[in-house]
């Protein structure tokens, strides 16, 4: 049994924070140099071009990707033969992201309660955290910095199994279609298949963590994102909502079994800043 202060976890996290804050990952970046150089509407190259150049900015001034500095998500994958000591867990995320958004000058984006709104909690907690446990004796962190304006076009439709896949493709497209420039593109498309209600949405979302450039490890499934992607592009919705022909940067998708009666399906949109970093302790 490998025991792992609880302290060394709200480290992780606080470095996490930091570095999902301020530098946009290198694979979303490069994948959005070749969308520039793709892009075939004159306002769509400039909106690239400007995000480009504001992560280029903020990596090197250490200023945030967005003045909206997200709701903070985890994805822990705890080692089964992991003991925790030193204090309480989820506490001490809690305490790295309350200590992070202050340090680092992050707007505290909170609601303490979401239908009064009459006051912020002051330092961006709770966070969400989702724990799933497996084999081994390692902690992988994965911090996700979700911002409100793509979270807000991000939705679950529970389909009729007749449907089927070519459902999902015309709610997909329609989907994005309808949200036009709300979720800030370029985007990455994160999309939930089976399971039930609420783990389509967590497949939907952990689905965004992936790199961009790596696919789904079924042929089929890969194929179906590639296919997504050509889809949405094909909307116009383009860069920044303005036209053009690179709507998203990625479309990752996640495949579960689910109920006979029930067809699940859940889009969770990521903005063009993509903020997210991780760790294996």
């Amino acid at each position: 049994m490998r025991e792992i202060d609880v302290k060394e976890i709200g480290d992780a996290v606080y470095r996490l924070a930091e570095e999902a804050a301020f530098e946009l990952p290198e694979d979303f970046l490069a994948r959005e140099r070749e969308m520039l150089a793709a892009e075939e509407s004159e306002v769509g190259r400039g909106v690239l071009q400007q995000l480009i150049e504001n992560a280029e900015l903020s990596r090197k001034e250490r200023l945030p990707l967005c003045q909206d500095c997200g709701l903070a998500v985890l994805f822990i994958e705890i080692g089964q033969e992991v003991r925790f000591v030193g204090g309480d867990f989820t506490e001490a995320i809690n305490d790295a992201v309350r200590r992070a958004y202050k340090d680092f000058y992050l707007r505290k984006s909170v609601y303490a309660n979401p239908y009064k709104r009459d006051q912020n909690t002051g330092d961006n907690t709770p966070a969400i955290i989702h724990p799933e446990m497996v084999p081994g004796d390692r902690v992988r962190i994965r911090f996700l910095a979700k911002g409100g304006g793509s979270e807000n076009m991000s939705t679950v439709r529970m389909m009729k199994p007749a449907d089927g896949i070519e459902g999902v493709k015309k709610f997909v497209v329609d989907w994005v279609t309808q949200a036009g420039g709300n979720p800030c593109p370029p985007v990455v498309v994160g999309l939930g298949i089976g399971g039930n209600f609420e783990h389509s949405a967590y497949l939907a979302k952990k689905a965004l963590l992936r790199p961009v450039n790596e696919h789904n490890p079924d042929p089929e499934i890969a194929a179906l994102e590639d296919e997504l992607l050509e889809l949405v592009n094909r909307t116009g919705v383009g860069p920044g909502g303005l036209g053009g022909t690179q709507t998203a940067v990625a479309v990752k998708v996640e495949v579960r079994p689910c109920h006979i009666a029930s067809f699940p399906v859940a889009i969770n949109i990521e903005c063009n800043a993509a903020r997210h970093k991780e760790v294996v302790i």
